[in-house]
Formats: C-alpha cells, structure tokens, sequence
C-alpha cells in the first residue's frame, strides 16, 4: 500500500463523519417538529447514517463510504397527553424517536473518529517530511 493512499482514507473517513455529525444535528434540530403529509401530521422520524466500504483498486482495504442515510427503525414514543389537539382517541400523541442522549453519544463517538482520522493525517505527514530529509 502506498503510504499517498493513507491520505485518501483518513480524508474518506473525515468526510463520513463529518456528514454523521450534520445527520446528528439534523436529528437534534428536529425532534420536536411534525411533519404535514397526505393530510396528517406525524413526528419527525431520526434518521441514521449508513457506511459501506469504499474500496482501493485491486485491494480488501480501502476507505469509507456513506451507502445511505436511513430512517431510524426504532418505534415512536407515546406520550399521554388528552388535551393535545394531535391526540388519538386514548389521549396518546405520537412523538419523534430521536433519542437525544444517543445523539450526543453518537455525535462524540463521530467527532472523536473525525479527530482520529487528522491525527492520522498529521502522522502520515510528518512520516513523508521525515523521509525527504533521510540523506540530508
């Protein structure tokens, strides 16, 4: 492997993460907003990043690629609350099943990989200055 492709996999990883981080946000952002369609109002629904493989030429390595960015699969909360005008005939209201305390984890998780990934950088760069100089 040539030590230039370490560039192009640490950047890969950086630019995942850094679109991780923006679905985080997102997700954040949203969570207690309703979404109007064929004439219902419905709870924001998280959504996930999805990450795949991005494989070198002729290699089993390779950097990271975004495959998707998905719903989030788990249910919708319910709370009760009779007085609100979106509630079922229980008085229960369905509410976003983003879970802030997961998003803050999965944003550390992301922004401490994104970290990671420039010190890998700064590694990779120094290795190259050093090797320039070697007969010096």
């Amino acid at each position: 492997m040539s030590l230039l492709n370490i560039f192009n996999i640490a950047g890969s990883a950086m630019t995942a993460q850094s679109q991780r981080i923006n679905v985080i946000a997102s997700n954040l952002a949203n969570m207690d907003t309703t979404i109007y369609k064929n004439g219902k109002f419905y709870p924001y629904i998280a959504k996930k990043v999805v990450f795949e493989l991005d494989p070198l030429k002729n290699s089993k390595i390779g950097g990271v690629k975004i495959s998707g960015i998905i719903d989030n699969p788990s249910p919708m909360k319910k709370i009760y609350d009779p007085n609100n005008p979106m509630a079922d005939n229980k008085g229960y209201v369905l509410t976003s099943n983003v879970n802030p305390i997961t998003e803050i984890v999965n944003n550390i998780s992301a922004a401490r990989s994104y970290q990671a990934n420039i010190e890998v950088l700064k590694t990779a760069k120094t290795m190259i200055m050093k090797t320039l100089t070697i007969s010096e």
